[in-house]
């Protein structure tokens, strides 16, 4: 683990073995858990690795070196696929960014200090005008926290992208045992420094908004913000 509360890690763990069902007719919800979180700043998240490099394109088909969407601020970033219809993978990331930045979005603290990116890892079908569908509104709104939608560049920039967070992604079978569309992957959501430093890695069970804004409010600290 990334941090020193430990503890409160596996506390949070039981916590959400006991929850009911986290999506109920295609309504997804966030995790919750019977569990007060760590006090921003009362722990230090450790530099895992250096986020990769890599171009990218954006929903305007606009290419960039992808430091200039994980760099500069404390970044959200979400491995992605806009097929993906397992409600505890990418629909649950989307939705649970939703919630974290309408919560950052109201703090002073965090304007133009925050940003979301969700990078797809589906080149083929996610040109930047399925993913400006995807995105919606949220491009737009809430300009105090961006959030830009991405997807690697021609040539090697996807298998360097996978490589540098440690993300494997596969064809996954159908049930007459041939490739269908859907990839299987691991649901993983990154915070990442204004260095450019994957501090924290959340999966599934540790995507609880409250901790997440805790940890994003944790790296501000370290550059001099204060929270009530």
């Amino acid at each position: 683990m990334s941090r020193g509360a430990d503890l409160a890690r596996t506390f949070l763990a039981l916590a959400l073995t006991s929850l009911a069902p986290a999506v109920a007719a295609h309504q997804i919800t966030p995790p919750s858990a019977d569990f007060v979180a760590p006090a921003a700043g009362s722990y230090r998240l450790e530099r895992i690795y250096r986020a990769p490099s890599g171009r990218v394109v954006d929903v305007h088909g606009s290419a960039a070196p992808i430091a200039r969407y994980t760099q500069g601020r404390a970044t959200l970033l979400s491995l992605m696929y806009t097929q993906c219809n397992d409600e505890k993978g990418c629909p649950l990331a989307l939705h649970t960014l939703d919630v974290v930045r309408k919560q950052l979005a109201r703090m002073p603290q965090a304007k133009n200090r925050v940003r979301l990116v969700s990078l797809s890892f589906d080149p083929a079908r996610d040109t930047p005008a399925v993913l400006r569908d995807y995105a919606g509104d949220r491009v737009r709104t809430l300009p105090a926290v961006p959030w830009s939608f991405l997807v690697p560049a021609a040539g090697p920039a996807l298998g360097q992208l996978l490589e540098g967070f440690e993300q494997d992604v596969s064809r996954a079978n159908g049930q007459d045992g041939t490739a269908s569309a859907d990839l299987s992957h691991v649901l993983k959501v990154f915070l990442i420094d204004r260095h450019g430093w994957v501090r924290e890695i959340y999966s599934t069970s540790y995507l609880v908004p409250q901790v997440v804004i805790n940890d994003v409010k944790t790296l501000l600290m370290e550059d001099g913000a204060r929270f009530p």
